[in-house]
């Protein structure tokens, strides 16, 4: 199941880097919004409580007769002050946020006046069991209490015995985030994954960097070196890799030394047998080495084409491959074979002419031998041009489509160097190919024959 994931360095990087902070600030969010809370909520608990116990004092401190006048003014939502109603019963506070609120009222008042205090959940209203604690406010919901929050009945005994209940209402807190909060952690998490993207890209920038010399060393050995800058590791990775260029240039230019002096010394016995030959006064014997002559000249010219990509030394120059086409169809024409075109490029091509031309010569000479005509279908399509080289031929199977391009293979079942070659004209037209950065395969036919599919990426030089 990795169908979802980036294919490049970059996009996995970004999604785990984003990916992990999105959650670590959602969870930082949730606690700082829980802690939040919690933190208001003993805070409002604790101003009920200090408003409570001053209430407390201030009636302890007045004469009875001013007291119902003093709780009439206090009498107002979220709090109801009563003096009329019965004793509470005796309980303990039953969870931890009761204990709080009962030490914040205990320490509140003196310790003089005992202190009762029941919690019920919900809004402000009536305890619903003990008739004696029924009060003429008793059964009216205070205005605007909205559910959720906690209900404290509290009874303070003051010092001269008169019982004054308070019936409180602490709400909830709100659950929505704070516009301040909620803009300090979209800044917050902006800044990070910008910051994220911006080192993200410089750690893989010479990567691709690297990547992208590899993909062009295949068609320029020769190219400029990669430059060593950067973290350490990338130093020493393009480092390496300028070595390897090195290396790689100079065993070609070693290895196209001694292949040009072996097509030399190669070219003087042959001219010398050659020169022998027409002193053989028997006409037919004279023809068989004249014919196994021809055979060992073109065996030695292609293979030594072959080890040597003779592309490599041809500057890249515009081309226009319809016109090399056409070319093609007209020789091949004169030597009595049947080529034909269909489609157009409409743009010319920047690649190596003599190169192309021995590619697109040896795939139609091969459609030739196989098929007896060749017909060549040219598509110039975005970024890069192909071009199909069709024949009637005999076809071969899908196992050896691919080995027709190893060295001195041929499909030609007779082995038989008159119909089937030398077997090095497909191996030198994928190297071309491939030296301009495209690709050659072969495709069996639904019905029989052979289509060489030639594809040239379109080169901004």
């Amino acid at each position: 199941m990795t169908w979802f994931l980036p294919r490049s360095i970059f996009g996995r990087l970004v999604m785990v880097l984003l990916g992990g902070l999105i959650v670590a600030q959602l969870a930082a969010a949730y606690i700082n919004l829980a802690e939040r809370a919690r933190l208001l909520y003993r805070a409002g608990g604790m101003q009920l409580a200090q408003r409570i116990g001053d209430i407390a004092r201030l009636l302890d401190s007045v004469a009875p007769q001013e007291r119902r006048r003093i709780a009439a003014v206090f009498n107002a939502p979220p709090l109801a002050v009563s003096l009329d109603r019965p004793p509470l019963p005796q309980t303990d506070a039953a969870d931890a946020q009761s204990s709080v609120f009962a030490g914040v009222l205990r320490f509140a008042l003196d310790s003089e006046m005992p202190v009762r205090l029941i919690r019920r959940p919900g809004g402000f209203g009536p305890l619903p069991e003990p008739s004696m604690m029924r009060h003429p406010m008793a059964g009216h919901r205070m205005p605007d209490m909205a559910p959720g929050g906690a209900s404290y009945l509290v009874q303070i005994t003051l010092r001269d015995g008169t019982l004054v209940t308070f019936d409180s209402y602490l709400p909830p807190q709100e659950g929505s985030i704070p516009l301040r909060l909620g803009l300090t952690l979209v800044v917050l998490l902006g800044t990070v994954i910008a910051l994220s993207l911006i080192a993200v890209r410089w750690v893989t920038g010479p990567l691709l960097a690297l990547a992208t010399a590899a993909e062009k060393l295949g068609r320029d050995i020769d190219r400029p070196p990669l430059d060593e800058n950067g973290p350490l590791e990338v130093r020493r990775a393009a480092s390496a890799f300028n070595v390897m260029q090195q290396r790689l240039s100079r065993f070609l230019a070693d290895r196209a030394r001694v292949l040009t002096a072996m097509s030399h010394d190669l070219k003087t016995p042959l001219t010398r047998l050659r020169l022998r030959m027409e002193t053989v006064n028997d006409p037919v014997l004279r023809a068989k080495i004249e014919k196994d002559l021809d055979e060992m000249q073109s065996m030695v010219t292609q293979t030594l084409d072959y080890m040597r990509d003779s592309s490599r030394g041809e500057a890249a120059q515009q081309v226009d491959l319809m016109a090399l086409l056409e070319t093609l169809q007209i020789d091949f024409r004169d030597t009595g074979n049947a080529v034909e075109i269909k489609g157009a490029i409409a743009q010319p091509y920047v690649g190596r002419p003599l190169a192309l031309r021995r590619c697109l010569t040896n795939l139609v000479e091969n459609a030739i031998r196989y098929g007896g005509r060749a017909m060549i279908e040219v598509e110039d399509a975005a970024g890069q041009v192909v071009v199909r080289i069709v024949d009637d031929g005999p076809g071969m199977p899908e196992e050896e489509l691919e080995r027709a391009f190893e060295p001195f293979y041929r499909g030609e079942r007779s082995r038989s160097r008159e119909t089937g070659g030398t077997g090095l004209g497909l191996g030198i037209a994928r190297n071309i190919a491939r030296a301009h950065g495209g690709e050659l395969v072969l495709k069996k036919r639904p019905v029989r024959g052979l289509e060489a599919i030639l594809t040239l990426p379109r080169q901004d030089n």
